[in-house]
């Protein structure tokens, strides 16, 4: 069986601990001889330090055991007080053990005193407890941190499908209107209508693929939103108006694909569209960076309409996906304005 290997943070803390530690048993059981015979430093040290190694390990074995059984930050407690034994099953027997070994090698004529066992038991206690209790700390860091990598990657995943959700609804809804105009048309006019399934097409060959791509230009999602807006003028005629007022320093920027067909098309979904009541869409670059869609109301009733709130949901959540500034929503008794942010 493959033992368990430990963290580079405890590898760090045995081998700036454990020398401590070895010096301090070896002056423990020779005093001054340490200065005054190299020797007796050079041998022992060793000795000592590699005891220490192999009891470091068993340490580490049974340390494994415990967090892989209770790995949770809240059984913290738990992991604590199971620890507590195993500085008396492991550290002090070891203690006994560098003691005895000298003793019983008579190494540089040392003899086992129980003074220095308990003084010698008493540093190794301490040190233990206070490494343990740093390597406690830091697998707890450890825990939270890997938390926190998955909470944002489940979080992550789920906006994802989210928006791929998200998406799959609006390209057959915009589809099926077209359609039902489409249909009216070929009643009324077919040149109109041939017209229109030129320019559908059109439309719907960039949706496709730019609901894929993610991110558009500026440039390039004004130039659609022309396109498409044929499609709405041939569908209320003169109760669709469209007014654009785009800096040209703007084309170039970046925004969340089909943004400005999901506002265009909420703004006509919610309010009434006629000759009468035309509808009145303002698209338009301000000089610190964003971009507005602004539209006049005037709201069908609640009864006639069944909001879903895709098309604003899913602009926010292509900003949330980008970690970027979030949408600004205004509405007023006369206007419904929403900002987002240009990006690049």
């Amino acid at each position: 069986m493959k033992l368990p290997n430990p963290p580079r943070y405890q590898y760090i803390g045995f081998f700036t601990c454990m020398p401590v530690v070895a010096f301090t048993l070896a002056y423990t059981m020779y005093g001054d001889r340490l200065w005054k015979e190299p020797w007796v430093l050079a041998v022992s040290f060793p000795i000592i330090f590699f005891i220490g190694y192999l009891s470091w390990r068993a340490h580490y074995v049974y340390a494994y055991a415990v967090r892989k059984r209770f790995p949770s930050e809240h059984q913290t407690k738990k992991r604590i007080l199971l620890m507590l034994p195993v500085n008396l099953l492991i550290m002090t027997p070891t203690v006994y053990l560098i003691c005895y070994l000298f003793d019983w090698l008579h190494l540089f004529g040392y003899t086992v005193d129980g003074a220095d066992l308990t003084y010698a038991i008493l540093v190794g206690l301490i040190v233990n407890i206070v490494s343990e209790s740093l390597w406690e700390l830091m697998y707890i860091m450890d825990r939270y941190k890997e938390s926190a990598a998955e909470k944002e990657m489940m979080e992550m995943m789920h906006l994802k499908q989210e928006f791929n959700n998200l998406k799959q609804k609006v390209n057959p809804h915009f589809l099926f209107n077209s359609f039902n105009t489409l249909s009216s048309l070929i009643e009324e006019d077919e040149e109109r209508a041939e017209l229109f399934l030129d320019e559908l097409s059109k439309v719907y060959r960039y949706l496709l693929r730019n609901n894929e791509k993610g991110m558009s230009t500026v440039d390039e999602e004004i130039k659609f939103i022309l396109s498409y807006s044929k499609l709405l003028e041939t569908r209320y005629g003169d109760g669709f108006k469209l007014e654009m007022e785009i800096d040209p320093e703007a084309r170039d920027k970046q925004i969340p694909s089909l943004c400005l067909q999901l506002l265009v098309e909420n703004a006509v979904k919610h309010n009434v569209v006629s000759r009468h009541n035309p509808i009145r869409i303002v698209i338009k670059t301000t000089d610190d960076g964003y971009l507005t869609v602004e539209n006049n109301l005037n709201k069908k009733t609640r009864k006639s309409i069944e909001s879903t709130g895709i098309g604003l949901a899913n602009i926010r959540v292509k900003y949330r996906l980008l970690n970027h500034s979030d949408v600004t929503i205004t509405e007023s008794g006369e206007y419904f304005r929403v900002v987002i942010p240009l990006i690049g």
